[in-house]
């Protein structure tokens, strides 16, 4: 006989949804202005020339060009060139 509850969750079945964040461009993809760079929670990349940051750490393209990560004293940095 199989153990279902009656017709309702189970009370370990809940789990929120993904908030697809990440990166969104990788280093050497093309990107225009208001393109979206990464996606994150917290500043974990930070902001090089021609690019922005959001209210919420998204990072953004100022300008058309081409996305380089790079690291300068310990931190992690996103630049459109």
């Amino acid at each position: 006989m199989a153990h279902t509850k009656a017709q309702r969750a189970v009370k370990g079945n809940r789990d929120s949804i993904s908030k697809r964040l990440g990166v969104k461009l990788y280093g050497g993809q093309q990107a225009k202005p208001g393109n979206i760079i990464v996606s994150q929670r917290g500043a974990k990349v930070n902001a090089g020339n021609n690019v922005y940051m959001s209210r919420v750490h998204t990072l953004h393209a100022k300008v058309a060009g081409t996305v380089e990560f790079f690291k300068k004293l310990g931190k992690q940095y996103v630049k459109v060139v």
